[in-house]
């Protein structure tokens, strides 16, 4: 990863966290410490380990050398600015998507606009704007995810990347052509009230509409007699939902049977961490979407003009 210009100190990580996210397992980073001495973490009052903030940017820097071939020998010989240096030449030949997912996670930490726009701008560039989401930020986004719940990252960091995210999502939506197809389908997007996680949901906006369909989007916390309210009057083909965390795990399965009563002549298509592998029953016109992927080849079916659940 390319050295941060500035640096503000805004927690500290266990030992878990580096190894979620550099990759390094837990017992190699303390064989590493003992043997090469390349960190020095503190230790609280019980003696668990505890990471500073560049502790986890030098961790993540050498996880990339070592992954693009350099012996942990080598680079433990390294002063830091070497280590930073090398890590600039790699990156920038580098073609394979964990090192930009280990560049994203530093600019995160430092709150780096400047160097999370140069990362996305490159790949999109490289890939297109559909293989950074799926390859690069979706699991970036999953590997920091369990950081949230545990605050080992602060909500300045959440807020700054996911409105980042999401800012580049609006853009490529609206960079999208009005439908050309002689048949589009129609689809309504919503999250159920009192969940805000939008990112997926603005992503799958943005997958339908460029295949040519159109898209009613209605975003975050609705309640589902205003989602009934707008159904009757689009009468749309699809209605997708994303349901991260609201309703939870007390309320999911009523919620779930209510869409499949609520909207019979209609599609439900349904997915986040609320549905996906909770072994929810669902009427015959409910869906769930495991993964990205499949929510594509459905896409790619309907605009082939194929029934994707026949």
């Amino acid at each position: 990863m390319i050295k941060s210009k500035t640096f503000t100190k805004v927690g500290y990580y266990s030992i878990k966290d580096l190894e979620n996210l550099t990759g390094i397992k837990a017992h190699t980073i303390r064989m590493w410490e003992q043997r090469y001495d390349i960190i020095k973490p503190s230790r609280t009052d019980t003696n668990i380990r505890l990471y500073e903030a560049d502790q986890l940017k030098l961790m993540l820097n050498i996880a990339l050398l070592n992954n693009h071939g350099f012996k942990i020998s080598k680079i433990a010989n390294m002063s830091r600015d070497e280590v930073y240096e090398k890590v600039r030449e790699t990156i920038s030949k580098a073609t394979n998507y964990e090192d930009q997912i280990n560049a994203l996670t530093v600019a995160m930490i430092d709150l780096d606009e400047d160097s999370f726009e140069k990362i996305i701008a490159t790949n999109i560039l490289q890939y297109g704007f559909e293989k950074v989401m799926i390859h690069i930020i979706y699991p970036f986004l999953i590997r920091i995810g369990a950081l949230w719940t545990t605050d080992a990252i602060n909500p300045a960091q959440e807020h700054f990347i996911t409105n980042l995210i999401r800012q580049k999502l609006i853009v490529a939506i609206d960079g999208q052509f009005e439908p050309n197809r002689t048949n589009p389908k129609k689809f309504i997007l919503y999250l159920p009230e009192g969940e805000l996680h939008e990112i997926s949901l603005l992503f799958n906006y943005y997958l339908i509409k460029s295949r040519g369909n159109k898209v009613i989007y209605l975003g975050q916390s609705l309640p589902l007699r205003d989602l009934y309210e707008v159904n009757q009057v689009h009468k749309a083909d699809f209605i997708m939902s994303i349901i991260t965390s609201t309703p939870g795990a007390e309320d999911i399965q009523t919620y779930v049977d209510l869409l499949g009563q609520k909207f019979p002549h209609t599609t439900i298509l349904l997915s986040g961490y609320q549905v996906v592998g909770q072994d929810l029953k669902v009427a015959k016109n409910v869906h769930i979407i495991n993964q990205i992927q499949d929510m594509i080849a459905i896409l790619d079916d309907l605009k082939a003009g194929v029934n994707p659940f026949e």
